[in-house]
């Protein structure tokens, strides 16, 4: 699950000895000091690298910030897109604004007519599905004309339904496309999940694909175990060995991350999240 409610549950895991397997949960800090938190997703400084990356490829030099104040996954993201974004373009200065917004706003014209004043290339604007339409529709009734970004919380069809015209062009980074298939694993779920789910969505949810593998790394661990002893499954996870998932091949770090290097970028084109590349950091 998400971040910030990860890394509040941590110590209960810790202290139970019971493994838990996070799926779409990317701060460094879930996994941190806890031997029996692991996790299928990819971190977000190797997140905000891509994204860093990505602006740059499009011909950015200068980027502006928008974080949500006090959320983990939001100020974890923004700061490593910010640190990735200097380090790449060599110039301290090339991040022109920083700004953040509280839980719950939803009027960002302040935030947004600053940010106009300062032109920069790009926005990136690591929030939730709630808050990253109206930011994006407001950027645009502005008159804001910067490539505007965000994160995998992004990929949700409310932000389309929400921001619907405004939303064409924004660009994300997610886990997985059904599209661009990483496995032979990956190709059996989109057949299955797609003749279960035929008409009621209009894509694979990411998360889908994450949950899917966190569910069979565990339940792989307790067969290899032989046990249910929280323990023994800790130590069968720590032994995964090139899990095949639909996200990718999974091992993992001594943190209990999983090591990956891959992502997928999308972007929004008439109405629909649309596949534009999968790429890979090291």
């Amino acid at each position: 699950y998400g971040s910030g409610v990860s890394i509040a549950a941590g110590d209960i895991i810790k202290n139970a000895k019971i493994p838990a397997m996070g799926a779409s949960c990317t701060n460094p800090m879930v996994t941190q000091g806890n031997e029996f938190y692991f996790r299928a997703c990819f971190l977000d400084p190797f997140q905000g690298k891509v994204m860093a990356n990505y602006a740059i490829g499009q011909g950015a030099k200068t980027a502006a910030v928008i974080m949500q104040n006090g959320d983990d996954y939001s100020v974890g993201l923004g700061n490593f897109f910010i640190n990735a974004f200097k380090e790449l373009t060599g110039d301290e200065n090339s991040v022109v604004d920083v700004s953040e917004f509280q839980v719950n706003d939803s009027d960002f014209n302040a935030i947004l007519t600053n940010i106009k004043a300062k032109n920069p290339d790009v926005i990136f604007a690591p929030s939730s599905a709630t808050a990253a339409p109206l930011i994006i529709k407001q950027a645009r009734a502005l008159g804001i004309e910067s490539l505007i970004m965000g994160g995998d919380t992004w990929e949700n069809p409310a932000l389309i339904e929400v921001a619907r015209a405004d939303a064409e062009g924004i660009v994300l980074s997610t886990f997985f496309d059904e599209n661009d298939p990483a496995t032979e694993e990956a190709k059996v779920f989109v057949e299955g999940y797609k003749k279960e789910l035929a008409g009621k969505e209009p894509i694979i949810p990411a998360v889908a694909a994450l949950g899917y593998d966190a569910y069979l790394l565990v339940r792989d661990a307790i067969e290899r175990a032989g046990s249910t002893d929280g323990i023994a499954i800790r130590d069968a996870i720590n032994g995964t060995k090139d899990f095949e998932g639909v996200t990718g091949i999974i091992n993992f770090t001594e943190e209990g991350d999983a090591d990956k290097n891959i992502a997928v970028i999308k972007t929004v084109e008439k109405g629909q999240f649309v596949y534009i590349d999968t790429v890979e950091v090291k």
